[in-house]
């Protein structure tokens, strides 16, 4: 535990953010594995605007690196493309 003030509240801080950045990342994974499942091609197309956008805000707020974003954003528009020739 800390000793100092500056240090207790730098743990109050971290705890809250840790909590953020776990609730942005369990929602990225949630959507990833939604687009993967046996949902529909138009619901997947419907769906992939909110994974873009969920992902290009991990990016902002610092949650995930932006090429990680765009690693993931790749992989999925690589993912949707195939699954759209399937059809």
């Amino acid at each position: 535990m800390p000793n100092h003030k500056s240090c207790e509240k730098r743990l109050r801080q971290d705890v809250k953010r840790r909590a953020n950045n776990n609730y942005v990342k369990s929602t990225i994974k949630t959507l990833s594995k939604k687009m993967r499942s046996n949902i529909s091609v138009e619901e997947k197309l419907n769906l992939l605007d909110e994974v873009y956008s969920q992902l290009d805000k991990a990016a902002k707020k610092g949650v995930i690196h932006s090429r990680t974003a765009s690693r993931r954003k790749s992989r999925i528009a690589i993912y949707l493309n195939s699954e759209v020739a399937k059809k």
